[in-house]
């Protein structure tokens, strides 16, 4: 047996101490290391003289073999089949990760109930919440007579005991965090709990063919809380994204061992729940203002799928104390390459002015192509004049302020003109025309400027 000992390990990164610190040397985080009981590698008993230890075989396969894809589930709602690559794998793990309140646990209730109808063994399993907390929302959104079997309970021994007496082919775990193991002596939702939880149902999963979806609560930074393995152990890792003050929500892929990582699903939270958004881009455009300085739509790629969003910005008035940049939805460090572009290769100087950017609706620009976006939207702001009416923008800037070409440039443009808009702005190699779309080819960030007749005032 292994011996016993007791470390400071981190809760943010999962890394040992020998001795508390107020640093953790692995992530650098503060205040974040706890003293849990560990076993030592070194503690394990070697065999005696004479015996024997059986091992296990290991049954290889050529690579040139064909193996069958893995059977899918589906889930009865279109965007979350999307997400998963097709339907959810069997003899698979999902982890979902995202804010308090944002929707995880009424979106998953509306999967495993839809299901349930469809044939499909379901049990949903709540560390979190009363049975009869479940059954209210159930009744709320109108899914109370899905045949889904449901428990409150947190002993993880209990729980596999019982999933293994009920064969289930999906289960669905509120949450991750809240379950505990009585083979360690640590908390529930430490390093070590989350840890040996997550390996164990996904050990079951594996065995028994069942899909197993386990809910992750997030950190302040939103990350998954727990150790970075824990996304490692897991064969999918999907992320719940959108602002309380939104109707739409954002199931994004950041890992997918059976589909696509760069995929995404939208929703629309309403009075019977979370219904799939039939026109993505529609929803992230609905409410635009006239045209109006400071203002640019960005055609973006979400996986296969093109979103359009709308960028803004505002620079304030020069000023003589420090100027602030404020960033929402995009990233901050390219706002402050973008300025000094224009600085450089442009002449627009926003030195010691305020500057705000915001992706309205709360959408999030990951991709690079954002950049022309970005910058029309400043250089309208600065010069305080609008681009023509109905224009999309898409493509990157270099530090030599040329515009790098990206990739799917036809499906931004076919999505755009489907909307009414009737010229974009895109880098070299773009068609002329889309479906009576007129494109403008950019080479360089100050033909986007000379668009607007010039420099600022």
């Amino acid at each position: 047996m292994a011996k016993s000992t007791t470390a400071f390990v981190c809760q943010s990164c999962g890394t040992a101490h020998a001795k508390w610190g107020g640093r953790c040397e692995g992530c650098g985080a503060w205040n974040t290391l706890v003293e849990e009981t560990v076993a030592t590698p070194g503690g394990l008993a070697a065999p005696s003289a004479g015996s024997k230890v059986r091992a296990g075989t290991v049954e290889f396969s050529p690579l040139d073999s064909s193996e069958p894809p893995p059977p899918r589930l589906s889930t009865g709602i279109g965007e979350l089949d999307r997400v998963f690559g097709g339907g959810i794998a069997r003899s698979s793990a999902v982890l979902v990760g995202g804010d308090p309140g944002i929707g995880k646990s009424t979106l998953l209730l509306q999967a495993a109930a839809a299901m349930a109808k469809a044939g499909t063994k379901a049990i949903y399993i709540s560390g979190e919440e009363a049975i009869s907390q479940i059954q209210g929302r159930a009744r709320r959104l109108g899914v109370s007579a899905a045949p889904v079997q449901l428990a409150a309970e947190t002993d993880l021994r209990t729980i596999l005991k019982a999933l293994k007496a009920s064969a289930p082919e999906v289960v669905v775990i509120d949450s991750v965090q809240t379950l505990w193991s009585d083979s360690l002596e640590a908390a529930p939702g430490s390093v070590g709990q989350v840890r040996a939880c997550a390996q164990e149902l996904t050990r079951f999963a594996k065995k028994t063919g069942a899909a197993v979806i386990l809910v992750g609560h997030v950190t302040k930074d939103g990350q998954i809380a727990g150790p970075r393995v824990l996304e490692h152990m897991v064969d999918a890792v999907f992320y719940f994204e959108g602002e309380r003050g939104h109707q739409f929500r954002i199931l994004r892929s950041v890992k997918n061992r059976f589909g696509p990582t760069d995929e995404i699903g939208v929703f629309e939270m309403g009075e019977g729940g979370l219904m799939p958004s039939r026109d993505p881009s529609s929803l992230f455009l609905a409410g635009a203002e006239a045209e109006t300085s400071g203002r640019a739509v960005f055609a973006a790629m979400e996986g296969s799928r093109p979103v359009l969003s709308e960028v803004q910005a505002l620079a304030g008035p020069e000023s003589a104390g420090s100027p602030r940049r404020s960033v929402v939805g995009w990233d901050g460090a390219r706002l402050s390459m973008l300025l000094a572009v224009f600085d450089a290769r442009c002449g627009l100087r926003f030195g010691m002015r305020d500057v705000y950017l915001s992706v309205t609706g709360g959408y999030r620009i990951a991709e690079p192509a954002g950049d022309l976006a970005a910058a029309a939207a400043l250089a309208s702001a600065l010069i305080d004049k609008p681009f023509p009416a109905g224009s999309v923008f898409f493509g990157e800037v270099a530090l030599s302020g040329a515009i790098r070409p990206v990739g799917r440039i036809e499906p931004r443009l076919k999505e755009a003109a489907r909307l009414g808009f009737t010229r974009a702005f895109a880098p070299p190699g773009a068609p002329d025309t889309v479906d009576g779309m007129a494109v403008h080819a950019v080479t360089r960030l100050q033909d986007l400027v000379d668009v607007l007749g010039g420099g600022a005032e």
